[in-house]
């Protein structure tokens, strides 16, 4: 008896598996997303943010800002703050208290001549200033009756019970051993509406030692 040949099946092309397209489809979805995703991961502007505490009144200084790499769902948004590649005003002046990471608005930069404040210096004993007040901050500061034995001059009236500055930035505070070294005092830069300062200075001028104390806002 003649031997039966085995029976042959009939093979499906490999092209043809469904299993080789449902392959190929979850390949190249993963690509498409894992591109989308580093898309997405790079998709960030370097914009200036403030390294420490900037008070109003300060002057614009690079040294001062830090880059940071941001990511903004609307581009609107974006033109409301300096990125790394805007150039910052030459002569730029911070006109409101900008806090040590925010971002830095152009509505808080405006020429020194347009924000109507003024630097005004003033030496405080390093007893009568909070240690912790900075750049940024908001202090009251109060003239006080004169320390070691000063006087009035004759004709003074008594210091103002109120503060003879209400509510002005710290543009910049020293520590005291930078300040006047061994004098024990601590400087202070103040931004004083341009206003104000006159009367200031009118009431210091009545004391030959004028003391001042100054109260930090929470």
């Amino acid at each position: 008896m003649d031997a039966v040949p085995p029976a042959q099946r009939s093979q499906r092309a490999v092209w043809r598996d469904p299993r080789l397209w449902i392959g190929v489809v979850l390949v190249a979805a993963s690509v498409v997303a894992g591109a989308r995703l580093f898309a997405s991961a790079d998709d960030t502007v370097q914009v200036w943010t403030a390294g420490s505490d900037l008070g109003a009144g300060q002057r614009l200084d690079p040294g001062d800002l830090v880059a940071q790499r941001v990511h903004f769902a609307d581009a609107v948004a974006l033109g409301d703050y300096f990125t790394v590649d805007d150039e910052l005003p030459a002569a730029g002046e911070v006109t409101r208290v900008v806090r040590a990471g925010e971002l830095l608005p152009r509505s808080a930069v405006g020429a020194a001549s347009s924000s109507g404040l003024v630097e005004v210096p003033i030496a405080v004993d390093a007893e009568l200033v909070p240690p912790g007040v900075g750049p940024g901050d908001t202090v009251d500061v109060y003239l006080v009756a004169p320390l070691g034995g000063g006087a009035a001059q004759p004709d003074a009236p008594a210091a103002p019970a109120g503060p003879a500055l209400d509510g002005v930035g710290v543009v910049a505070a020293p520590a005291a051993a930078s300040s006047f070294g061994t004098s024990g005092k601590r400087q202070l830069v103040l931004a004083v509406p341009e206003a104000e300062a006159p009367g200031f200075f009118a009431q210091v001028a009545q004391y030959d030692l004028p003391t001042f104390t100054v109260v930090r806002r929470g």
